[in-house]
């Protein structure tokens, strides 16, 4: 370590632990940084103090990045603290801008030349589509959408053809998985170009192969620092570990408690093994944190511990003790976006700034109600990090076949969806649709249901439009007889829309079905079509200036670095998070990242933090009894408070229920089936309502069936009664204080008797 006295004056302004990482410069180092704590202060203190100090040229320092920015700002900022601009970094930037780098100049050891073209993510999918109609494969059964997360998942691994083991090979194609990823990358050397996986796979082959290149370099960098070590996948991890072993003077900063990005390949046994691959690592612990009270991080620390892998640590902070964490409970997603709607109104009249106001959400499906919420009282706010729900693609083409069942005369609407799926309909025959319509004056689907009959299209073309027509034609019929969210799933269904997303094995593919899904629940809500098309209308026109302050709203990966005075945390409930599909495909491991991902998100807020669960959700249609998160029973008593708009009795359930379909009806119907398709925790709690629920949630002596199983005693079958919603009726069936009735004008609803008044 160097001597305290030759360290520059602006090393005074960090604390002991980040100025102990600073000055330890030689040996391995791992700063394991919590959330908050200052690591990139001190990571950008450590880079200008090897350059101040003369222990190494700029060209002689590695420092690798995950993003482009964050490069640019440690640049700027190491030109800050040394007084000047720094020009001769060249080795500062992301694994992949460096490695790029490094394969320029030897490229010819991988059967590239030097000029070598690096393929977007389009380009790699048309390649693949080629490939695969080349092989006589079915590209529906077998898409290039699959393909390419394969090749990218080995490639990630640091895996080459004749590294894939049985399994893999299997993977795709029924055992055609290795064929197909070499015949792959021997085209993209014929085509001198490589995709952005190759270029750290092959600099990890260059390096494994020719040992003089990679003695250049481990001569070359005196030292080697990496930010966001707990994000490395496999192949970025081997990569850094040839490089060090020489010198071994390597510094990675990370928090292993933050490891949220397996799906990406990310392996938080990078982190957590850092001190074997290099053994008598010193490991310098950031606890202080600078952004959120005493109450958030003890809250966070509490819950991170029940994880087993990890190295540990306590963070602190001298700011003032502050507000507990609040657990909210309500009775479903509508009242959770109306709640947090009216604390969000309440801290813009009290003065906090919009834009210091997040709410964080496990799935991208679950900003829909808080968007339509939003725009009914005039809040604005803006999503992060994706689309607004009604801007996501595959909304779009769910709303585009609903608007040309609703309007013939939709245009737009029509050429966004008449080959999507794709049904053989190119663009040759839009052009001839489009220059029939003009001619004769008509709307494109008239135009098309015209040439349909003509000679002017391919046979083939011409029987896919017609019964595209007279699919539009049989759904306009429907739509006067079903509900719009029974049209829509019809719709999906038939024109195999659905099919498609699940022939589309990939990750992006998952949330997009679920998004569809959520649609067709939104669409419960109206009664006609006419109806939620002129509501969607309005939400997308409601589009706010961008000069105004707006909320964020965001998935929580996406927040990860991010901080903000209020934080709001919907939907903790056991199937959302942490995630069902999560626990069902990774088991523990998925478990433990689920739990870091409650930590990230939990530890963004620097003020005030609120947590709400639902007592229910509607799932396909169906009402689903839920249960709390188990990461709320793990969060430490004394720093919560709980509230729960459920314990106040009756009369707060009833104010929810008024404006919907008596949910129990579904509840108990379901219930068996759901509880064993969740698993033996869903079984007991459905089994014992409320009472399942953490010790702190519960209210003495009450379950969900002492709600439910009271029945008025001036009620019977044969009664004329009076429903707010459904108006007036006559009860033509009882079962303790659920009524089923016959409406007037309604048709026959079940409802709870509380609701409804004797006429």
């Amino acid at each position: 370590m160097t001597p305290p006295e030759a360290a520059p004056a602006w090393l005074d302004g960090l604390n002991p632990p980040q100025k102990e990482a600073v000055l330890t410069t030689d040996g391995p180092v791992l700063m394991l940084a919590g959330a908050g704590t200052g690591k990139t202060a001190a990571l950008t203190a450590r880079l200008a103090y090897l350059i101040r100090s003369r222990q190494a040229w700029p060209s002689e320092i590695l420092c690798v990045t995950f993003t482009n920015k964050a490069a640019r700002e440690m640049r700027h900022r190491v030109g800050q603290l040394i007084g000047e601009a720094v020009e001769g970094m060249p080795w500062l930037g992301t694994f992949h801008s460096i490695c790029a780098k490094m394969l320029r100049r030897h490229a010819e050891l991988v059967g590239l030349e030097s000029n070598y073209t690096i393929i977007d993510p389009d380009d790699q999918q048309r390649l693949l589509k080629q490939l695969i109609a080349d092989q006589k494969l079915d590209e529906k059964r077998w898409p290039a959408r699959q393909l390419a997360g394969l090749i990218d998942r080995w490639k990630n691994r640091g895996l080459n053809p004749e590294d894939l083991d049985r399994l893999e090979n299997e993977s795709y194609a029924n055992g055609r998985g290795q064929e197909m990823y070499r015949l792959y990358q021997d085209r993209l050397k014929s085509l001198n170009a490589c995709d952005f996986g190759d270029l750290l796979l092959h600099m990890l082959n260059i390096f494994r192969r020719d040992r003089s290149v990679l003695a250049q370099y481990q001569q070359r960098f005196k030292y080697v620092m990496v930010d966001e070590y707990q994000d490395t996948n496999a192949v970025q991890y081997l990569w850094l570990r040839l490089l060090a072993q020489e010198r071994k003077n390597i510094c990675v900063v990370g928090d292993d408690d933050q490891s949220i990005y397996s799906w990406r390949g990310a392996e938080v046994a990078n982190i957590l093994r850092f001190e074997k691959d290099f053994p008598g690592a010193k490991v310098i612990r950031l606890e202080q944190n600078y952004r959120s009270t005493p109450q958030i991080l003890a809250a966070a620390s509490g819950l991170i511990a029940a994880n087993s892998e990890r190295l540990g640590k306590t963070l602190w902070t001298e700011l003032p003790e502050g507000q507990k964490l609040r657990i909210v409970g309500v009775w479903d997603a509508p009242e959770e976006a109306r709640r947090v709607g009216e604390e969000i109104e309440r801290l813009e009249r009290e003065g906090a700034p919009l834009e210091q106001v997040a709410i964080l959400v496990r799935a991208q499906y679950q900003t829909r109600e808080f968007e339509d919420r939003f725009i009914q009282i005039g809040l604005n706010y803006r999503i992060v990090g994706g689309f607004r729900f009604y801007e996501r693609a595959e909304i779009r083409d769910a709303l585009a076949y609903l608007r040309v069942i609703a309007q013939p005369q939709d245009d737009l609407a029509f050429e966004r969806i008449y080959n999507q799926p794709k049904r053989g309909l190119g663009a040759k025959t839009l052009e001839k649709m489009h220059a029939h319509a003009r001619r004769q004056g008509l709307p494109l689907a008239a135009a098309a249901l015209d040439l349909a009959d003509t000679d002017e299209l391919p046979a083939r073309a011409r029987g896919t439009i017609g019964a595209l027509m007279g699919d539009f034609l049989r759904w306009r019929e429907m739509a006067e007889k079903v509900t719009p969210s029974e049209l829509l799933r019809t719709v999906l269904e038939e024109t195999g829309y659905d099919a498609m997303l699940k022939a589309d094995r990939s990750t992006e593919s998952a949330g997009r079905a679920e998004n569809l899904v959520e649609l067709a629940r939104a669409m419960e809500e109206y009664e006609t079509l006419g109806d939620f098309l002129e509501h969607v209308s309005l939400v997308m026109d409601n589009d706010a200036a961008d000069d105004e302050e707006k909320i964020t709203i965001m998935t929580m990966h996406a927040a990860k670095g991010l901080e903000f005075d209020h934080v709001f945390l919907p939907g903790w409930e056991e199937g959302v998070f942490p995630s069902q599909r999560s626990l069902d495909e990774g088991g523990l491991a998925s478990l433990e990242e689920e739990r870091r991902l409650a930590y990230v998100a939990i530890t963004r807020a620097r003020r005030r933090c609120t947590i709400f669960h639902a007592a229910n959700r509607r799932i396909y249609g169906q009402w689903t009894s839920s249960i709390p998160s188990r990461f709320i029973e793990e969060l430490p008593d004394e720093h919560v408070e709980v509230e729960s708009t459920m314990s106040g009795g009756a009369s707060l359930w009833r104010a929810n229920w008024s404006e919907q379909e008596d949910p129990f009806a579904h509840v108990s119907r379901d219930r068996p089936e759901r509880a064993r398709s969740r698993g033996p925790g869903w079984q007991r709690a459905l089994s014992t309502g409320y009472d399942s629920t953490p010790k702190r949630l519960k209210e003495p002596g009450r379950s969900a069936a002492s709600f439910a199983a009271k029945p008025r005693g001036d009620i019977a079958i044969g009664a004329r009664v009076f429903h707010d919603k459904f108006g007036y009726g006559t009860v033509t069936d009882q079962e303790g204080n659920k009524l089923e009735i016959e409406f007037e004008n309604s048709g026959t609803k079940r409802v709870i008797d509380s609701f409804v008044k004797l006429a």
